[in-house]
């Protein structure tokens, strides 16, 4: 196959690429990097580029770059994972930003979430990037505030970058393809009613009120069920009134509600049965993060089932959300590892997916 030919031709350069990842990835760890306060990290990123004579450009705590032989005539793929961490947990044995080695694991915070995964894209895009006559484009984004879907991280840089045909987002998935992706609506129910003092029977009881609303998002199923991602599921997650007083009849009860959509329904559709069932009023507090998928006709899972890799619906959301393009999820790492206590990348995991990374590519450089 074309990608064997061309990786056995440059085993020396992937080898060199592979160890230049895994100590830009242990220079990461040492860094802390917490959304919103990612500037150290991007600076090491932004310094790592520059020292491979690759123009850097950079907004707020975001870096991206574009390969040496931009073509604006030709489609454009993205290569996109975060530097942004969330803070440790209080489980860590160990200190979570001095990155080492144990048994063939590299621990530290950020290392799984998504640190192998960015530095893994980042040699493929230093593989690809001074490469001639290349089918497509390759633009590479480090973004911030992923793990708070921030809007100082991607979508602040969507629209500074060319057009987009389509993008691989790196996250923890085994290197399996995360094609579809549930998106997240939270929405606050509010019923309003009288208040009044409770022991003379006055006024409207807003808590009374609100009760078969709650009932309704418990037991209500939508119809459409994704073979990738099963139902939208509709959790009530919490309930209270404005007074803390015992003797008074709230006037106010609110609700809130986590709904997970699967990509068979759009936001709007969502909103639409609900408000339709329910007598309280409805306000989303964003319609950002919003469920995806991609045909398997697409050229990026034709590329990836052509190296044996499996497809699945992810639960979790990624800036993945964020992107008006098709996108595909996929990176070393193991989803259940992250925001744990002692988390850790296995290195060999970090060796693969930067080979993996660059034999997609070959996949769809030459797909027909």
């Amino acid at each position: 196959m074309s990608q064997d030919f061309n990786l056995q031709q440059s085993k020396q350069v992937v080898t060199t690429l592979q160890k230049d990842a895994i100590n830009l990835l242990k220079t990461l760890i040492s860094i802390p990097s917490f959304s919103k306060e990612e500037d150290r990290t991007a600076l090491i990123l932004n310094t790592f580029l520059l020292e491979r004579n690759i123009k850097v450009q950079r907004v707020k705590n975001n870096i991206w770059a574009i390969n040496l032989y931009f073509d604006a005539a030709k489609p454009t793929i993205l290569l996109n994972s975060h530097h942004d961490t969330v803070k440790p947990n209080k489980g860590y044995t160990h200190e979570p930003f001095s990155p080492f080695e144990s048994n063939g694991k590299l621990y530290g915070l950020g290392s799984n979430d998504a640190g192998g995964c960015l530095v893994s894209l980042i040699a493929t895009f230093l593989f690809y990037y001074d490469q001639k006559n290349l089918p497509y484009n390759l633009v590479f984004v480090a973004s911030a505030e992923e793990e708070i879907s921030g809007q100082d991280g991607i979508e602040l840089v969507l629209p500074m970058l060319p057009p987009i045909s389509f993008g691989i987002v790196g996250e923890p998935t085994q290197l399996e393809m995360a094609i579809a992706e549930r998106g997240l609506l939270v929405l606050d129910v509010v019923a309003t009613g009288k208040a009044g003092h409770a022991a003379r029977e006055e006024g409207e009881n807003a808590l009374y009120k609100i009760l078969p609303d709650l009932e309704w998002f418990r037991q209500y199923q939508f119809e459409k069920k994704s073979d990738l991602l099963g139902q939208v599921k509709m959790t009530v997650t919490v309930i209270e009134t404005e007074n803390k007083q015992h003797n008074v009849v709230p006037s106010t009860c609110k609700m809130v509600v986590d709904v997970r959509v699967n990509e068979l329904y759009t936001f709007e559709e969502i909103l639409a049965t609900i408000e339709e069932h329910v007598k309280s009023e409805v306000t989303p507090r964003s319609l950002r993060m919003r469920s995806t998928g991609i045909a398997l006709d697409h050229v990026m899972i034709k590329a990836g089932l052509a190296l044996n890799k499996g497809y699945y619906g992810s639960v979790t959301t990624s800036d993945k959300a964020l992107m008006p393009f098709p996108t595909l999820k996929m990176g070393p790492g193991d989803s259940a590892r992250s925001h744990t206590a002692d988390e850790y990348i296995l290195i060999n995991e970090i060796e693969e997916g930067v080979v993996t990374y660059i034999q997609l590519l070959e996949n769809i450089f030459h797909y027909e």
